[in-house]
């Protein structure tokens, strides 16, 4: 393999990496809004934990 080549794949595999870190994070901050919005609405806290499980979300793991 040429070293021409072996940079392309660093470069390549570090735009995927960059752009997966991006989408993580994109994802992190939309689930903080949605248990934000989940609490919100919620009538208690009981009320609270059952819609943010039904949604597959975390209060705990919310970082907003």
């Amino acid at each position: 393999m040429t070293s021409a080549r072996q940079t392309t794949l660093r470069h390549e595999q570090s735009e995927f990496s960059a752009a997966r870190a991006a989408e993580k994070a994109a994802c992190e901050k939309q689930n903080a809004t949605a248990a934000l919005t989940v609490a919100s609405h919620a009538l208690d806290a009981a009320d609270c934990a059952h819609l943010l499980e039904m949604l597959g979300l975390d209060a705990a793991s919310t970082k907003e």
